[in-house]
C-alpha cells in the first residue's frame, strides 16, 4: 500500500476569515455553571474579573488571540475550581486543556471553544448531545463523559473525564504498524456497540476516525526493540470510548452538507446524495482497515482521487447514484456516466497513488493471516456504496468477525471500573465464543443477551475486553 504523507487536518471549510479580538467589556456578570447538567442560558457572557482586578486567584484578563482562542499560561486557574497543567490539543473549535479539579481532585480534560458566535452555538449542541447520552449510558463505557460545562470570559467550556491516548496516537508511536487481529475486533465490537447505541438515541456521530476513539485508561505498555516485540506501544487495556462530538447530529436535523473527515467520508457525501446513519457505518469500515493494515485506506484530499481510489479498490460505482449527483459532483463524470479518470487526475503521481492500491480482499490478506475471510466479509458489507444496502450498527454486531475469542495471555477488565481480572479472585470465565461476565445495573435486553455468553461474580461487575499483560 502506498504509504503517502498523512495529512490529516480536521475538516476546515467552514472556518471564517481572521477578525480582530473584541474589546475588553468594562463589568461583567459571575460565572455561569452547569454543574449537574442544569438548564442553564445558553450564550450568558461571565468572568470572575471586574475591572481588570482579579479575585479568587484567578489570572488577570487578557484578549483573546485574532482567533478567538483563550490565552491562557500554564500553571493558572480557569476558574477557580480549575488549575490548568498543560496544553493537550487544538483544533478548529478551540483548544482543549488539561487541568486539576479543585473540588474532586481528579484530572480532567476541558475544552475551551473559540470566542466566536458559530463555535458558541455549535458548544451548545454539542454539551446537549453529552447530556443526552450521559442519561442513557448510566454505566458511562461507551462514550466520554461530561463532568461539567460553564461560560467563562465569552469561552465555552466543556469539562470532561481525562481518556487515555486515541487510536491513531498508537498507530502513529508503533510507525503506522497494525494492530493484532484480536484487538482489532476488539476494538470494532465496543466501536459498533457505541455506533449502535448512537444511533439507538437517534444520533449520527459523523466524526468517526480513530483520532476520535480513545482508550478508556491513561496506562499503556511501551516495550523496547530489545524484547524483540513488533509493536512499541499498546493500549494496556482494550476498553475504548468515543470522543469529540462536535459534528454529532439529531435525525432531524438537515444532512445535505458536507461532514466527516475526508478519509472517512462516504461516497454519498461526496456524491451529494444527503446521509444518514450509514455513513458512520462507512466511516467505521475505513477505520476496522486502518486499525488491521496501519495505513488509512483513502489517504487523498481531492473528491475525483477519492472516488477513483474507491473504484479501485471496491470495484465501480452504482449508475443509481451517478445518475442522482447533484450539480457539484457531476463535473467527475464523462458521458455514459464514467468517472472521469484517469483523463481527469490532476498529476502523474496522483494516478500512480490510484493503481497502486489493491483490491480490498487483497489488501486484508497481505495484514491478516486466520479470520481474513469474515473480516473482509465484514468489510464488504460495511463499505457498499448504497447506504441503503450498507450494514447497520446492529445488524454488524451479528457478524461472525465479531464472535471470535481473545489470543491467550489477555485478560478481562471492569467496564465499570478499573478492577482487573487478575485482582480481587473474580470469577470470571472465557467462554468458547465470547469473553464477557456480566453483572452490574444494565437493561434486562442486555441482561438476557450477556447471560446467554457469561458468568456471573459475586462482586457485580461487568467485565469486557482484555488487557494485555
Amino acid at each position: 500500500m502506498d504509504k503517502r504523507p498523512r495529512k490529516r487536518p480536521r475538516l476546515t471549510w467552514d472556518i471564517p476569515p481572521a477578525v480582530p479580538p473584541l474589546a475588553p467589556p468594562k463589568i461583567l456578570p459571575n460565572i455561569y455553571c452547569a454543574q449537574d447538567f442544569a438548564t442553564l442560558p445558553n450564550y450568558a457572557y461571565s468572568s470572575i474579573y471586574y475591572k481588570g482586578i482579579p479575585r479568587n486567584g484567578s489570572p488577570p484578563w487578557r484578549p483573546d488571540d485574532k482567533d478567538g482562542h483563550y490565552v491562557f499560561a500554564i500553571g493558572e486557574n480557569l476558574t477557580p475550581r480549575y488549575r490548568i497543567l498543560s496544553k493537550m490539543g487544538e483544533g478548529t473549535f478551540g483548544q482543549v486543556l488539561e487541568c486539576v479539579d479543585n473540588d474532586r481532585k481528579e484530572i480532567v480534560a476541558i475544552k475551551v471553544v473559540r470566542s466566536i458566535q458559530k463555535y458558541r452555538e455549535a458548544a451548545m449542541i454539542e454539551i446537549d448531545v453529552l447530556q443526552k447520552l450521559a442519561r442513557h449510558d448510566i454505566c458511562g463505557i461507551r462514550c466520554v463523559q461530561i463532568r461539567n460545562w460553564f461560560d467563562y470570559r465569552n469561552h465555552i467550556c466543556i469539562v470532561f473525564e481525562k481518556l487515555g491516548p486515541s487510536l491513531y496516537d498508537f498507530l502513529r508511536k508503533n510507525s503506522y504498524r497494525s494492530f493484532p487481529i484480536d484487538l482489532v475486533r476488539e476494538f470494532g465490537r465496543q466501536l459498533l456497540e457505541s455506533v449502535a447505541f448512537m444511533h439507538d438515541l437517534r444520533l449520527i456521530h459523523t466524526d468517526l476516525k480513530p483520532e476520535n476513539i480513545s482508550s478508556s485508561f491513561l496506562r499503556f505498555l511501551s516495550r523496547s526493540a530489545k524484547d524483540g516485540s513488533y509493536f512499541k506501544n499498546l493500549p494496556k487495556s482494550s476498553a475504548i470510548k468515543l470522543i469529540d462530538f462536535g459534528s454529532t447530529t439529531f435525525e432531524h436535523q438537515d444532512h445535505n452538507y458536507v461532514v466527516s473527515t475526508r478519509h472517512y467520508r462516504a461516497p454519498e457525501v461526496i456524491l451529494g446524495l444527503g446521509w444518514n446513519y450509514s455513513c458512520d457505518m462507512w466511516s467505521v469500515g475505513c477505520i476496522l482497515v486502518e486499525l488491521c493494515s496501519g495505513e488509512a485506506l483513502f489517504q487523498t484530499h481531492e473528491n475525483l482521487e477519492h472516488l477513483a481510489m474507491m473504484e479501485r479498490v471496491l470495484g465501480p460505482l452504482p449508475q443509481h447514484m451517478i445518475i442522482r449527483a447533484d450539480r457539484r459532483a457531476e463535473k467527475y463524470f464523462r458521458r455514459g456516466s464514467r468517472l472521469d479518470w484517469p483523463e481527469g487526475a490532476t498529476s502523474r503521481e496522483s494516478i500512480r497513488a490510484v493503481w497502486k492500491l489493491p483490491r480490498l480482499q487483497n489488501l486484508i490478506m497481505q495484514h491478516v493471516d486466520h479470520s481474513a475471510g469474515d473480516l473482509i466479509d465484514l468489510l464488504q458489507g460495511l463499505l457498499r456504496y448504497d447506504p441503503a444496502e450498507r450494514l447497520k450498527a446492529r445488524e454488524a454486531l451479528g457478524h461472525p468477525f465479531l464472535q471470535g475469542t481473545l489470543e491467550v495471555g489477555l485478560s478481562l477488565r471492569c467496564l465499570c471500573c478499573s478492577l482487573d481480572s487478575t485482582h480481587g479472585n473474580l470469577a470470571v470465565f472465557l467462554l468458547p465464543s465470547k469473553c464477557v461476565t456480566l453483572t452490574c445495573p444494565v437493561s434486562s435486553f442486555q441482561q438476557k443477551e450477556a447471560a446467554k455468553m457469561s458468568s456471573l461474580d459475586g462482586n457485580k461487575h461487568i467485565m469486557k475486553g482484555c488487557e494485555l499483560s
